[in-house]
């Protein structure tokens, strides 16, 4: 017997829910086009632990605008072409990056929408995400400090003057519920969780604006007091953070750098160009992170809109004092439309290969035109998947979302910069609602595993869909395919050495396939 392979395939497709069970959906319905998944205590669908199939056969699971979520199907794997007129070759020989996770942040709007809730109720909504039943995510975004997802304004060292970082202490924030939460999912989850730290603002007595929010950068320049005190205030909050038995994967050179740079910006923010990035880090953050317990933290930088791309990359990294401190680019969605994948991600990459980008965030509900909780949107859900997968095929490593969970008005927010989550809590019924973002994540997050690389798919002809490949370290195969058109459109998936599937992408939704082979 030849190694057992897994063939995971998921693409966009329409079918009906089945009959209701105690893993099944229980749906509601608000009126935007698709079902949220009901949750409390002692109920919530899930999908469980995905097993092999027997030989010759493939499990499927699908989500739909009709209403199916993550619903379980089988069916024989065929030796022979069915003739269909488009075919999708998964094509293993080409090689690209691999996978690092999928994730969200817990926020102090996440935490306390979370902790709003009832123990058992509580212990449901992180299972959902973080537990072997649930959806696999391995990454957990952690603001340092305050954001605009926060109910105050504060950071860890506010006594004005203080360089030293005498004063520096977490706040109730983090230790009464952010990271107990994070303690919780931890537990729960079957991986040690990848943990990343984002700063909104330094303390305003370190910038020029004397504030934490708005337009304002550091006082003086790199190399001085000021950075160099922010650069310690990113070792004493990992410090901080080891005490409670959490340590980070990666830092960010800080959240939304160009935000800074914006008169009258409304919430928490520190401005950087690329050359008081590139200096800081070659000056004062690389220095004291590889003087630190924490020399092995990975750094990302900028974190901030692809549209900031490549320039902001050729400007840090083609500085070798800069480079050699640092392991990745972050990206944020926002913006996406302006500028294609291509001339942003592809770029960059091809000119800096051996640094990881990846999504540090991203959220529906976030324009002005389109603003806030939407329960049961379609649309976003394929918003998702569709910039997930243009990521995936432009070398992004893993996809990070926005508050893990949100309440019914899209907060708290304290500018009330209200919008969506996979998640959305109703404290005064103690449920929580699964937005069809959170399945369409789940399509990725749970069988995108750390290590799966992508690979090459060809498609016999132009077509409607979308679709990106990857083999996992364990043998098994991801397609994923969407359709976001009003028209079904069906195809046969081939892989030589396993066989083929017949397919229809029926319109606006989502199936996983697996099987098995020799």
């Amino acid at each position: 017997m030849g190694l057992t392979t897994l063939l995971f395939v998921v693409f966009i497709s329409t079918s009906t829910t089945s009959g209701a069970g105690k893993d099944d959906c229980l749906p509601r319905n608000f009126g935007h086009g698709s079902v949220v998944c009901e949750c409390n205590a002692s109920h919530c669908d899930s999908v469980g632990s995905v097993q092999l199939p027997q030989e010759g056969q493939f499990l499927s699971f699908l989500s739909s605008k009709a209403g199916s979520r993550l619903v379980r199907g089988q069916g024989p794997v065929l030796q022979n072409s069915t003739g269909a007129a488009l075919r999708l070759t998964i094509v293993p020989y080409q090689k690209y990056q691999r996978i690092k996770g999928f994730g969200g942040a817990m926020t102090d709007a996440a935490a306390i929408n979370i902790l709003s809730l009832s123990g058992g109720t509580q212990d449901q909504l992180l299972r959902q995400y973080f537990a072997p039943e649930g959806i696999a995510y391995s990454v957990v975004r952690v603001p340092m400090a305050s954001c605009d997802f926060s109910t105050r304004l504060y950071t860890y060292a506010d006594s004005a003057g203080d360089y030293s970082l005498t004063n520096f202490t977490l706040s109730a924030e983090d230790t009464e519920m952010k990271i107990p939460l994070i303690q919780k999912a931890q537990a729960m989850s079957p991986r040690p969780l990848s943990l990343l730290a984002s700063a909104w603002s330094a303390p305003a007595w370190m910038k020029t604006s004397g504030a934490l929010i708005g337009k304002g950068t550091l006082k003086g320049h790199p190399g001085g007091k000021e950075y160099k005190t922010w650069a310690h205030y990113y070792v004493r909050f990992l410090e901080e953070y080891r005490k409670f038995n959490l340590s980070f994967w990666a830092v960010t050179t800080g959240n939304e750098p160009s935000a800074g740079q914006m008169t009258n910006y409304s919430f928490q923010a520190l401005g950087f160009t690329p050359e008081t990035q590139r200096d800081w880090v070659i000056m004062d953050l690389g220095p004291a992170l590889h003087a630190s317990q924490f020399a092995d933290t990975r750094v990302i930088i900028l974190d901030d809109n692809r549209l900031l791309l490549p320039h902001w990359a050729k400007v840090v990294l083609s500085d070798v004092r800069a480079a050699r401190y640092i392991h990745g680019i972050g990206v944020h969605w926002y913006l996406n439309k302006l500028v294609p994948a291509e001339l942003s991600l592809g770029t960059t990459h091809h000119v800096f290969p051996e640094y990881f980008l990846f999504g540090t965030e991203a959220c529906a509900g976030w324009s002005p035109l389109d603003r806030g909780v939407k329960l049961g949107s379609w649309e976003r859900a394929e918003d998702y998947a569709h910039d997930i997968i243009e990521d995936l095929n432009h070398y992004v490593t893993g996809w990070t979302d926005w508050n893990l969970a949100l309440d019914l008005g899209g907060g708290p927010n304290w500018v009330k910069n209200f919008v969506d989550s996979p998640i959305i809590v109703d404290d005064k019924k103690d449920v929580f609602y699964k937005q069809p973002t959170f399945y369409s994540l789940a399509h990725f997050s749970k069988f995108l595993l750390e290590g799966s690389q992508r690979v090459g798919v060809s498609s016999s002809k132009a077509s409607g869909l979308e679709s990106s490949a990857f083999i996992r370290p364990d043998g098994a195969v991801v397609l994923v395919i969407l359709n976001r058109s009003e028209e079904h459109i069906p195809f046969e998936i081939w892989y030589p050495e396993v066989g083929f599937i017949p397919m229809d992408a029926a319109a606006r939704s989502i199936l996983t396939v697996v099987w098995a082979t020799q």
